[in-house]
């Protein structure tokens, strides 16, 4: 029987190992830094990302793949058993457009259902993660598309932000708000609603921050999994998972380094986690 392959965005953030290890195809976004054009995870890792974005002055942009990088993707796995396409919120990104329109200008390949995930990131991953074990377990097209909407629709994501400036240099938000938040030392803490980034809530420290985001996660109920997307230092980092233990006493299925995909809005010492729920 062939097997179904999972095909989704570099927004996220799974690497390289757990990609291969579970047959998933990642398709990377564009990064654009003055002339010159990389691919998310396949020219830019997330060490030279970071490394760069300390020293440049410029602001990268990011760019959805387009509907050619997609179908030639997809029509890659013709003679696959089906290719289900797991994506970042519409509402946030053209990237599951591309993917939509992508599907459909391959013509006698492999059957593709593209999902919209609603989210990005851990929460992104999450549900791209159900898809493929899903498929590895030899489901159809058709199964493991509902596995993975099941997954979004079991999932919550709470992050938070080190600095608005990033933001604000991307154009998401205005230098004046940033430079407000950053004269009164304001972080946010954000979750995902209805497929959109909304605010949880501001914190005037790091300590703060963490703690806000300890709460959200106990009040995300009772969890079958979590997973942490992260651009903060291994120390921190550290700190962080141990102090989860007091509200998500499992085993953290997966910690992935932000990529570059969301660390151009976001910069250095995010932290968001994902948790679907029982």
């Amino acid at each position: 029987m062939r097997r179904v392959r999972v095909v989704t965005d570099s927004t996220a953030d799974i690497d390289r190992t757990t990609a291969e290890s579970l047959g998933i195809e990642v398709v990377p976004i564009y990064v654009r830094w003055g002339t010159t054009s990389f691919q998310d995870g396949v020219d830019l890792s997330p060490s030279d990302f970071y490394r760069r974005l300390a020293k440049r002055r410029d602001h990268p942009a990011t760019a959805q793949p387009s509907p050619e990088d997609f179908a030639r993707v997809y029509a890659s796995h013709a003679e696959s058993g089906g290719i289900v396409s797991i994506h970042i919120s519409a509402k946030i990104s053209g990237t599951y457009n591309s993917a939509r329109l992508g599907a459909e200008t391959v013509k006698g390949g492999a059957l593709v259902e593209v999902v919209d995930s609603g989210l990005n990131s851990a929460g992104l991953a999450m549900v791209v993660l159900a898809g493929a074990r899903t498929a590895a377990k030899g489901g159809s097209v058709d199964e493991v598309a509902v596995e993975a909407r099941r997954a979004c629709a079991e999932t919550r994501m709470v992050g938070l932000f080190d600095t608005m400036k990033y933001l604000a240099r991307g154009g998401r938000i205005s230098p004046a708000i940033a430079l407000a938040a950053g004269v009164m030392r304001v972080k946010p803490v954000l979750t995902f609603r209805d497929g959109e980034i909304v605010r949880a809530g501001l914190v005037r420290s790091r300590e703060g921050g963490m703690r806000r985001l300890l709460q959200l996660i106990a009040e995300m109920g009772s969890l079958r999994s979590v997973i942490v997307s992260h651009s903060t230092q291994q120390d921190e980092l550290d700190r962080f998972l141990r102090s989860m233990k007091n509200v998500y006493p499992g085993e953290v299925e997966k910690v992935f380094e932000m990529g570059a995909a969301l660390g151009v809005h976001g910069g250095p010492g995010m932290v968001i986690v994902a948790g679907r729920r029982v």
